[in-house]
């Protein structure tokens, strides 16, 4: 499973200090069946703890996600700056989610190349 995270969400988590240990916990989670809402599109929807809090007050994250083959890291906010996205936002973050996960690996390493693309070692993580 390889795990990834644009470029807009590695500035979020990053500003929010979210480490990648907890994006890689997601991501588990996800692998075990823990899913906190499957928006449609191949996108899920997992929470991310805050530092000090756990993840009902922390972060969602909306992740492209192709079970044990690829996840990638689209979007973030916190609970408290607002409650939901919106349709027409879901409708373009479906779109970026099946380009990422029908990219070949020879996309995927010219985007990582490029800075557009981070990928996250979870086994470095833990």
């Amino acid at each position: 499973m390889r795990v990834f995270k644009i470029k807009l969400f590695a500035r979020f988590a990053r500003r929010e200090r979210i480490p990648d240990i907890n994006l890689c916990e997601a991501i588990s989670r996800a692998e075990r069946g823990i899913v906190d809402a499957d928006v449609g599109g191949d996108i899920i929807k997992q929470r991310v703890p805050r530092k000090g809090t756990g993840r009902s007050g922390g972060f969602r994250t909306l992740i492209a996600y192709n079970s044990g083959i690829r996840a990638v890291f689209l979007y973030g906010f916190a609970k408290s700056e607002r409650g939901n996205i919106e349709d027409n936002e879901l409708a373009e973050l479906r779109e970026i989610a099946a380009i990422w996960l029908n990219a070949t690996d020879e996309r995927i390493q010219q985007q990582i190349e490029k800075s557009l693309l981070q990928e996250i070692n979870c086994n470095e993580a833990k």
